[in-house]
């Protein structure tokens, strides 16, 4: 089953990298948006996890806060 994946990032968190990299090796296909340069992006981020703080992930609507691995995989079934 295919999942909507948002990872809301910078290029300079070793967290987004890694979480950006544990989708990669589980072949899952997921849309990065740098939250430094994309001021509206980053509002929304705010708004859907009540974080500043990056990474945070959407998965098919639900938010994971920080690169949690347990709760990815559960909200992927992997």
């Amino acid at each position: 089953m295919a999942h909507n994946v948002t990872v809301y990032s910078t290029p300079s968190c070793p967290y987004c990298i890694k979480v950006k990299e544990f989708l990669k090796q589980n072949g899952i296909e997921f849309q990065n948006i740098d939250v430094s340069q994309d001021h509206a992006q980053a509002e929304e981020m705010v708004r859907k996890s009540g974080q500043m703080g990056v990474p945070v992930i959407d998965i098919d609507g639900k938010i994971i806060i920080g690169f949690d691995k347990g709760k990815i995989k559960q909200a992927l079934d992997i």
